[in-house]
């Protein structure tokens, strides 16, 4: 990780240049006499961007596009606040509980196991339960261009995005932006009426470095940059006009003070429980013959953290009711985390750890996520109260003229958001 620094400053500088030649944005309607020209809806993901950490001189073209459109004072997370969960209720409008994404890291009876880091799961259709939003847009002949959003490599009955890349951390940000131009309607194709884009690069500076570390606000204009890289792409392709401009994030990122870390195996040894997921939201199976006293110990209040049987998770959280979610759920204190006792001796020997987390309450400042929108279908100047990210995918159905799938968002959220609701 020494080279970062270097290399998101240049990446950064390279971008500004490129975005920064794009002009100002309009939102100016076509005269009567026109026929409307199809629109398009860029929808771009920052993984684990704080919406305080818009507005601090990192976000040029992130702050422009919120001052001359809409922006939310925050975004609320689902629960668990973690990646996939939120990056698949953004695009289907489903809670975790109803999705079936009720982790990072979970299991499941017919399916076997799922963790973020095995590709081939993720490209088993039976784990991702509801409609993407890209697959209902194939469906009524709208093409889609898809960049490493959570999902994309799983088929619904066979359907995939037109134009769509595996998440791979090794392109570069610069190369994405060539990548994703490429979908802008080339070899005599029409452009994609959606583009989805997914971005990485500040939640990993935010868990190795901590949310307000300077590697972390590096990382944060550099995703700003390529944002702004991206409108130029569209600017040049004469898309710009009507192109609705969608910039999320799926939750925040909290400070993770050094030796916070508790061990896994003194909340339950290998013998007494299965360990389903660790981190901030711990998911263990009583093992047969141990279900009482492993019950009798964890259900309740501790010093770092809270049990719950999974019929009795708080009402306000909307998560136990999946077959998926294990018997008990242990959701940790902010800034601490359950791992593997093996892992906590070795960042305590090394003194290395990680300095930021997600997944705590999404009630927690430190997890409210960003929600930023221009185009011609928006207002200028809006800002909107807190709403939960379930509500984006009616917005996102309703920009690109589709029926929208069953979902637990509601439509009514941000109508307010709209030039003519």
């Amino acid at each position: 990780m020494s080279d970062l620094p270097l290399r998101l400053a240049s990446l950064v500088l390279l971008l500004s240049l490129s975005a920064c030649a794009a002009p100002p944005r309009h939102h100016a309607p076509p005269p009567p006499s026109a026929a409307p020209a199809p629109s398009t809806l860029l929808l771009v993901s920052i993984d684990g961007l704080r919406a305080d950490a818009l507005g601090r001189g990192d976000t040029p073209h992130l702050d422009r596009l919120a001052a001359g459109g809409v922006r939310a004072q925050w975004m609320r997370p689902s629960y668990p606040v973690l990646t996939f969960p939120n990056h698949y209720t953004l695009v289907t409008g489903l809670r975790p509980d109803h999705h079936g994404i009720v982790h990072n890291s979970m299991n499941d009876a017919a399916l076997g196991r799922f963790v973020v880091a095995d590709s081939d799961a993720g490209r088993v259709p039976g784990w991702w339960q509801g409609v993407p939003l890209w697959t209902s847009a194939e469906r009524a002949g709208i093409a889609t261009g898809v960049w490493a959003w959570p999902g994309v490599t799983a088929p619904r009955d066979g359907v995939m995005p037109r134009d769509w890349h595996r998440f791979d951390a090794g392109v570069p940000l610069e190369a994405r932006v060539e990548r994703i131009a490429g979908w802008l309607g080339t070899s005599g194709r029409p452009p994609p009426g959606l583009l989805a884009v997914y971005l990485e690069n500040v939640d990993g500076a935010g868990h190795d470095h901590g949310p307000d570390a300077p590697e972390t606000r590096a990382a944060i204009r550099a995703a700003d940059a390529m944002v702004g890289a991206l409108l130029a792409r569209l600017e040049a392709a004469g898309l710009a006009e009507r192109t609705n401009v969608l910039v999320v994030s799926d939750h925040g990122m909290a400070e993770v003070p050094e030796g916070h870390y508790l061990a896994v195996e003194d909340m339950a040894s290998m013998e007494e429980a299965e360990v389903v997921s660790i981190g901030q939201v711990v998911g263990l199976v009583p093992r047969s013959g141990h279900e009482a006293q492993v019950t009798a110990r964890l259900v309740g209040r501790h010093a770092h953290y809270q049990c719950w049987n999974k019929a009795a998770i708080p009402a306000r959280l909307q998560y136990g009711s999946h077959p998926r979610v294990p018997p008990i759920v242990c959701q940790m204190d902010e800034g601490w985390n359950a791992l593997p006792r093996a892992t906590v001796d070795r960042r305590n020997a090394s003194g290395t750890h990680d300095r930021g987390a997600h997944g705590y309450d999404p009630d927690s400042p430190a997890m409210r996520a960003v929600f930023i929108a221009d185009g011609p279908a928006f207002g200028d100047g809006v800002v909107l109260p807190p709403f939960d990210n379930v509500d984006v995918y009616p917005l996102l159905a309703r920009l690109l003229g589709i029926a929208p799938q069953p979902n637990d968002g509601d439509p009514r959220t941000l109508l307010p958001a709209l030039r003519q609701p």
